[in-house]
């Protein structure tokens, strides 16, 4: 495990930064103004825009980024890099995978989800806050 910690030690800020967007996404509200950061406390370039998610995606401790495949469909070979927080517990954050459409610049929620212990990843990547239907 690379961010190897004690028992008794908190988790990583990726899971302090999963957290955060998780709350963001499941009670939308405007905030302050802050840097455009992952941790921004509004979606989008205003308090007032109807966004309701902010995708991410995430890598592991050697640069690679966390793909996932696009259904549970047994021998699924589609995957994406892209994706939404739905739930963080500790250490241990559920993910929905998201899929990019690049002719509509939009994204499409899928019904696939993960677990991913936030103790093994070092990086995450906020991507520009969205409106995805369906979540």
């Amino acid at each position: 495990m690379c961010n190897n910690s004690n028992s008794g030690s908190k988790c990583n800020c990726i899971a302090e930064i999963l957290k955060v967007i998780n709350i963001l996404q499941s009670e939308v509200c405007p905030g302050d103004s802050c840097l455009e950061t992952c941790t921004r406390a509004f979606f989008g370039p205003s308090a007032s825009t109807d966004f309701n998610t902010r995708p991410v995606t995430l890598y592991t401790c050697n640069g690679t980024p966390v793909t996932m495949p696009v259904s549970n469909t047994p021998g699924e070979t589609t995957t994406s890099n892209i994706f939404r927080v739905e739930k963080v517990d500790e250490c241990c954050a559920t993910l929905r995978v998201l899929t990019y459409n690049p002719e509509t610049a939009t994204y499409t929620a899928t019904n696939s989800f993960f677990t991913v212990n936030t103790d093994c990843l070092c990086s995450i990547k906020c991507l520009g806050d969205t409106f995805v239907e369906g979540v």
